[in-house]
């Protein structure tokens, strides 16, 4: 830990400067604990992502409680991951460029890495790199299951490159991975359980038109927080890769069926600067600490209080009960509408038990977009 972080320790919570992310120890560990329980009663395991909350000590949290290992977004995501000790790391994105894949080989060398292809031209060039190290890289072809983002289509497509993997020098291919996301967020839960089964068919349709030609398909990889118990549900699933259920957020929280089970944990810690008009408060947290992208995020346990907008270092709040006592100076914690963009906007956690300062993390992968 970074000395300039253990002042904090043993802090009351609102003696914290602001703006400060803070975690609800108790409700993420529960939420962890909520989430392996749920892969104890299916043939699934949890292969939780590292995108949401970027720090690997939360991962280590998440294997010791049954994670098989972990999911990156991005490279700097891995090196992150695997720096801290933790071996078994999918990066579920296309690592493309000679630059990258020369840092992809280098972290095989010290892990047991996979990673996501959708092309025989990377493929090809994973290969060469790999067998220029001396190194091995494990493999899953991603699947377009309807989000129409990166993905081989279903079949011959699927087929061929499965084929050309096998036959590439210094690559195993382990299976498949399709991301249903288009179908996490959905709120009504027969809605979404169909949308989901629907894009996770044309995954396992893969898996059993490459087996059928003599190609074992070992993992099948995919899901997310709004989908962990539909699509962790589908026997050929062998892992799901759900982050978001560790802090959730308000969007995931009116997500019918997850929100029930999840507690919000993460919040940020914001202090009211100004209250110009009996109406009207301001806060010191704005879009360079609050995302947006899915709403607007709102105060925590203030009844009579509606935030209405962000700029870029102030947060503006609709009064409408007039025995609301707020002043300058008072601390009120905002939820935010999308935990992981709020995370990379900070630098560290405030790990808050029973109101104190238990522990400070640095957020070890903020940032790592490459």
């Amino acid at each position: 830990m970074n000395n300039n972080t253990q002042p904090f320790i043993g802090m009351h919570k609102t003696e914290l400067d602001t703006p400060a992310l803070l975690i609800d120890l108790d409700k993420m560990e529960a939420n962890i604990q909520t989430m392996a329980d749920y892969f104890t009663t299916v043939n699934a395991s949890l292969r939780p992502h590292m995108k949401t909350h970027k720090t690997p000590i939360i991962t280590h949290k998440q294997i010791a409680a049954g994670a098989i290992g972990v999911t990156c977004a991005k490279l700097g995501e891995a090196e992150a991951a695997i720096h801290a000790g933790i071996r078994d790391v999918l990066i579920a994105n296309q690592v493309v460029g000679a630059q990258k894949i020369a840092r992809l080989i280098n972290l095989a060398k010290h892990s047991e890495i996979m990673v996501a292809v959708d092309s025989p031209q990377n493929v090809q060039a994973i290969s060469e790199a790999a067998v220029a190290k001396g190194a091995t890289v494990r493999t899953l072809i991603e699947v377009n299951i309807g989000m129409d983002r990166c993905g081989v289509e279903p079949g011959k497509p699927t087929l061929e490159l499965a084929e050309q993997i096998r036959q590439s020098p210094n690559l195993k291919f382990e299976g498949l991975m399709g991301y249903e996301g288009h179908t996490v967020s959905r709120p009504d839960r027969a809605e979404r359980d169909a949308a989901a089964r629907e894009a996770m068919q044309r995954l396992v349709d893969a898996k059993h038109y490459v087996e059928k030609r003599g190609i074992e398909v070992s993992i099948m990889s995919g899901g997310g927080t709004g989908t962990f118990n539909i699509t962790g549900s589908i026997p050929e699933m062998t892992e799901v890769q759900a982050g978001s259920y560790v802090f959730m957020d308000s969007t995931y929280g009116n997500v019918e069926g997850v929100g029930e089970q999840f507690d919000c944990s993460l919040s940020v810690l914001a202090t009211v600067v100004s209250h110009p008009a009996p109406n009207r408060m301001i806060v010191d947290t704005g879009l360079k600490v609050l995302a947006k992208e899915f709403g607007i995020p709102q105060p925590v346990g203030v009844n009579g209080v509606e935030m209405t907008g962000l700029s870029e270092e102030h947060g503006k709040l609709q009064v409408s009960d007039v025995n609301v006592s707020l002043t300058p100076g008072d601390k009120i914690e905002i939820l935010p509408t999308h935990c992981c963009t709020t995370v990379n906007l900070h630098d560290r956690y405030y790990g808050i038990r029973n109101g104190i300062v238990e522990s400070v993390w640095e957020i070890a992968a903020r940032g790592k977009a490459q």
